[in-house]
């Protein structure tokens, strides 16, 4: 075995559910076809085959599988949890107008607007149709609810964005809304078709709204500290594209009169010149706020690894912790 997929605890984790996981795609391409429409399965083709983790879907099939699930129906949820999140990554880059998405053009570059956002909605109707299929009401409450949310934290993400009152508290709920919900509802359906004690499907749903929280800040530190190639992203995209995380929320919070209308200027108004990136992070690192936003992610990768230890001990519990240090070894 290649030392690195041994080493990677999410390459672990896919080895581990690889027939679970063959099952799922077998299903997402049964379920992403169209009789009438052909450009449905070529926009969701794009997206859905480009090589992304499947972490989502890994989490319902993993947390099903460790509380002891035995029947067809979490292959059902962990499609639903990949059409949703699809669904949203068209809805957004048409939002963010994005001409990338890992490594490759976006689906609204290669066809159009109108395509992605009608192909999107054909994938949250697939995703109901999924839901209702499992025969469980629970499930279906809160995997629609998550999709509200999800809509909700973006709308929300649309105000704050470039507005300096956005505060810590804003932008939390912006990452549960547009982050976390679908991670936490991905995590708590998996003990929920499985019948699991209540105390542990609460410990799921805690430990995919800690994981999902880790893993967007995280994202927000990378875009400032990470590497080019690492991340898939040029460092500073978020300053460029004016969008307020956690690192620039906390260094606006403690600017000199001087300094607010630098960030004024280059995020509120969109007047960019060519070192600002520079400036912002000189103000950020007198503030020391990559290594408060950095100390935040670690802060909730341990709420989330208190919630895990509530999970009954398995080797899928042990890999759903790795994931948790693999998520804050990004940005250590």
């Amino acid at each position: 075995m290649d030392t690195s997929v041994a080493n990677n605890p999410h390459d672990r984790l896919s080895l581990t559910l690889a027939e679970d996981l063959l099952a799922v795609n077998t299903l997402i391409r049964e379920r992403m076809s169209s009789e009438h429409a052909p450009r449905i399965p070529e926009v969701t083709a794009h997206l859905v085959e480009a090589g992304g983790k499947r972490l989502r879907p890994m989490l319902t099939l993993a947390t099903a599988r460790l509380c002891g699930y035995e029947g067809p129906y979490h292959v059902h949820l962990a499609a639903t949890v990949e059409f949703i999140h699809t669904a949203t990554l068209l809805h957004d880059d048409v939002v963010d107008e994005s001409r990338q998405r890992r490594g490759r053009p976006t689906a609204n570059l290669l066809w159009d607007n109108k395509s992605s956002v009608l192909v999107g909605d054909y994938l949250f109707a697939r995703s109901f149709q999924l839901m209702v299929e499992t025969g469980s009401l629970r499930v279906l409450d809160i995997l629609s609810n998550a999709a509200a949310t999800i809509a909700e934290g973006e709308v929300l993400q649309l105000t704050a964005a470039q507005n300096l009152a956005t505060d810590e508290s804003i932008y939390l709920k912006v990452v549960r809304g547009k982050t976390a919900a679908l991670f936490s509802a991905a995590t708590e359906v998996g003990g929920v078709i499985a019948g699991a004690p209540e105390a542990q499907v609460k410990a799921l749903f805690d430990y995919g709204d800690a994981l999902g929280i880790a893993f967007q800040i995280a994202d927000d530190l990378l875009d400032y500290s990470g590497d080019a190639k690492a991340t898939g992203k040029n460092v500073g995209d978020d300053f460029r594209e004016r969008k307020l995380t956690l690192p620039v929320i906390k260094a606006v919070a403690q600017a000199t009169p001087e300094e607010r209308k630098f960030w004024e200027r280059t995020i509120e108004k969109g007047h960019q010149n060519e070192d600002d990136l520079e400036t912002a992070l000189t103000i950020m690192a007198k503030y020391g706020t990559l290594e408060a936003t950095r100390a935040d992610a670690t802060a909730w990768a341990d709420k989330a690894r208190a919630a895990l230890a509530l999970v009954p001990a398995d080797p899928i519990r042990d890999m759903l912790e790795d994931l948790l240090d693999y998520v804050v070894s990004r940005i250590s």
